[in-house]
C-alpha cells in the first residue's frame, strides 16, 4: 500500500509538466501565426503600393508614348493629305475633261436626236396620210357592201315572211279538219261501246241465274250420298275405332318419347350445325382474309413493279433531260459568249471608226433619202402590197435597226465608189506604165526595138503610140467625156530643172 501512494505522488508532477509544455507550444504557435499574419499584411500593403506605383509609371509612359505617336501620326496624316489633295486635283481634272467630252457628246446627241425626230415626224405624217386614204377607201367599200347586204336582206326577209304566212294558213286548215274528224270518230266509238256493254251485261245475268239453279240441285244430291256413306262407314268401323283409340293412346306415349328424343337429337344437331356454321364461317373468313391479303400482296407487288419501272423511267428521263439541259446550256453559253465577243468586237470597231469620222458624219450620221415624196409614197405602196404578214412582222421587229442599216449602206456605197475609183486608177496606172515602157523602148537602141514601130516617130501629127480606148462607162452612157492625159517628156523636165 505505501508503494502505490509513492507512485501516484511521482506521476502528478509529470502530467503538470506535460501541460506546461503544451501551453508553451500553443503560445509559440500563436506567436508564429501572429508574425505570419503581420508579415503577410506587410507584404500585401507593399504589393499594393508597388502596383499603384507601377500603374502610375505605366500611365506616364503611355502618355509620353501617345504624344510621340500623335506627332508621328500627324506627320503621316499631313503627307497623306498632300497626296490625297494631289490625287483629288488630278481626278478633278480628269472629271472635268470627261464632263467636257460628255457635254460635247450630249450636244452632238441632241443634234442627232433632233434630226432623227424631224425625220420620224415626217415619216409619221406620211404614214398618217396613207392611213387616212386607206381608211377612206375602206369606208367607201364598207358602205357599198352594207347597202348591197341590206337590199339582199330585205328581199330575203319579204320572201321568208310570205312563205311563213302561207305555211301558217295551211297548218291551221289541216288542224281544223283533223279536229273535226277526230270528234266524229270519238262519238261513233262511244255509241258502239255502250251498245256492246248492254248486250254483255244481259247475257252474263242470264248465265249466272241458270248456273246457280243447276249447282243447288247437284249440292243437295251430293249431301244425301255423303250422309248415307257416313252412316255405313261408322257401322263398319266401330271395332276398328276402339282399337284405334287404344293404339292412339300408345302412339301418343311413344310419340311423346320420340318427341323428347327428337328434341335432344335436334338440339345436338343444332349444336353441331352451329359449330359447323362457326367452323365454316371462320374458315370462310380466314379464306377471305387470306385471299384479301393475297390480293393486296399481288396488288402491292404490281404497284411496286410499276413504281420501280416508273422510277427507272423517270430516272432515265431526268438523266436524259439533265444531259440535254447541260448540252443546251453549254451550247447557249458558247453562243452567248460568241455574241458577247461579237458585240465587244463591234463596239471596239465602232470606237475605232468613231475616231475616223468626219465632222459632218458626227453631226449628221444618218443621210436623208434622195427620193422625192411621190417616189417614196409609190415605193411604200408597192412594198405594202408585196409584203406578207410574216415579213411585215419581221420588219416591224427589226425597225429599230433602220439607222444602223442607213449607216451601213452609206459605208457600203462609199466602199463601192472607192473600189470603182481604185479600179479606174489602176487602169490609168497600167496605161501610163505601158506608155512609159514604150517611151523607154523608143529611146533605147536594140535589134528588138528596131524591128518594131518606133513610138516616138511622129508624122503629120500622128504617133505610133496606141490611143487609149474609151472607158465602158463612157461607151454605155456617154455622160462623161473621155479622160485626157498630159504627157511631158522626162528630158524636157530635166533640161528645165537643171
Amino acid at each position: 500500500m505505501p508503494k502505490k501512494g509513492k507512485n501516484a505522488m511521482t506521476s502528478l508532477p509529470n502530467e503538470e509538466q506535460l501541460l506546461l509544455f503544451q501551453q508553451k507550444l500553443l503560445a509559440e504557435e500563436e506567436m508564429a501565426k501572429k508574425k505570419e499574419r503581420l508579415l503577410s499584411q506587410f507584404l500585401k500593403d507593399k504589393l499594393a503600393k508597388e502596383e499603384q506605383n507601377s500603374a502610375l509609371n505605366l500611365n506616364k509612359i503611355n502618355m509620353q508614348w501617345r504624344t510621340v505617336l500623335r506627332e508621328i501620326k500627324t506627320r503621316e496624316l499631313h503627307k497623306d493629305i498632300e497626296i490625297l489633295s494631289q490625287t483629288f486635283e488630278r481626278v478633278m481634272d480628269c472629271k472635268d475633261n470627261v464632263i467636257k467630252s460628255l457635254a460635247k457628246d450630249l450636244s452632238e446627241a441632241e443634234e442627232q436626236y433632233a434630226h432623227a425626230l424631224r425625220s420620224h415626224l415626217h415619216n409619221v405624217d406620211q404614214l398618217l396620210a396613207l392611213q387616212r386614204r386607206r381608211l377612206s377607201l375602206l369606208e367607201e367599200s364598207y358602205t357599198m357592201e352594207l347597202e348591197a347586204l341590206t337590199k339582199e336582206f330585205e328581199t330575203e326577209r319579204k320572201t321568208i315572211t310570205e312563205q311563213h304566212e302561207k305555211e301558217i294558213r295551211y297548218l291551221q286548215d289541216v288542224f281544223m279538219a283533223m279536229e273535226q274528224s277526230y270528234m266524229d270518230s270519238e262519238y261513233e266509238s262511244k255509241l258502239e261501246f255502250q251498245s256492246l256493254w248492254d248486250d254483255l251485261k244481259n247475257k252474263n245475268l242470264e248465265e249466272k241465274h241458270f248456273l246457280r239453279l243447276q249447282l243447288e240441285n247437284i249440292v243437295e244430291g251430293l249431301w244425301r250420298r255423303f250422309q248415307d256413306a257416313l252412316k255405313s262407314y261408322t257401322d263398319a268401323t266401330e271395332d276398328r275405332r276402339i282399337a284405334f283409340e287404344t293404339l292412339k293412346v300408345k302412339d301418343e306415349k311413344s310419340s311423346k318419347e320420340i318427341e323428347a328424343q327428337m328434341k335432344k337429337i335436334q338440339k345436338l344437331q343444332e349444336a353441331i350445325a352451329v359449330l359447323k356454321g362457326k367452323i365454316m364461317l371462320h374458315s370462310r373468313e380466314s379464306e377471305d382474309q387470306n385471299q384479301y391479303i393475297r390480293n393486296d400482296k399481288d396488288l402491292i407487288l404490281i404497284q411496286l413493279r410499276k413504281l420501280k419501272a416508273q422510277r427507272t423511267q423517270a430516272r432515265e428521263i431526268s438523266q436524259e433531260n439533265l444531259v440535254k439541259l447541260t448540252r443546251e446550256s453549254n451550247a447557249t453559253l458558247k453562243a452567248l459568249k460568241k455574241v458577247v465577243d461579237k458585240g465587244e468586237k463591234i463596239l471596239k470597231l465602232a470606237e475605232i471608226c468613231r475616231k475616223f469620222e468626219t465632222e459632218e458624219e458626227k453631226v449628221l450620221p444618218f443621210y436623208s433619202s434622195v427620193l422625192t415624196l411621190e417616189e417614196q409614197e409609190t415605193e411604200m405602196q408597192e412594198g405594202d402590197e408585196e409584203l406578207t404578214k410574216e415579213l411585215a412582222q419581221v420588219m416591224a421587229d427589226y425597225r429599230g435597226m433602220e439607222n444602223f442599216w442607213k449607216r451601213y449602206n452609206k459605208v457600203k456605197l462609199e466602199q463601192l465608189s472607192l473600189q470603182h475609183r481604185q479600179a479606174q486608177l489602176l487602169e490609168i496606172n497600167r496605161k501610163l506604165r505601158e506608155m512609159l515602157k514604150q517611151y523607154l523602148d523608143g529611146i533605147s537602141v536594140s535589134d528588138e526595138v528596131l524591128s518594131q514601130l518606133n513610138p516616138l516617130f511622129i508624122v503629120n501629127h500622128r504617133s505610133n503610140l496606141p490611143q487609149p480606148l474609151p472607158t465602158p462607162m463612157a461607151q454605155s452612157g456617154n455622160r462623161q467625156p473621155p479622160t485626157t492625159y498630159n504627157i511631158v517628156e522626162a528630158a524636157h523636165v530635166i533640161s528645165h530643172t537643171l
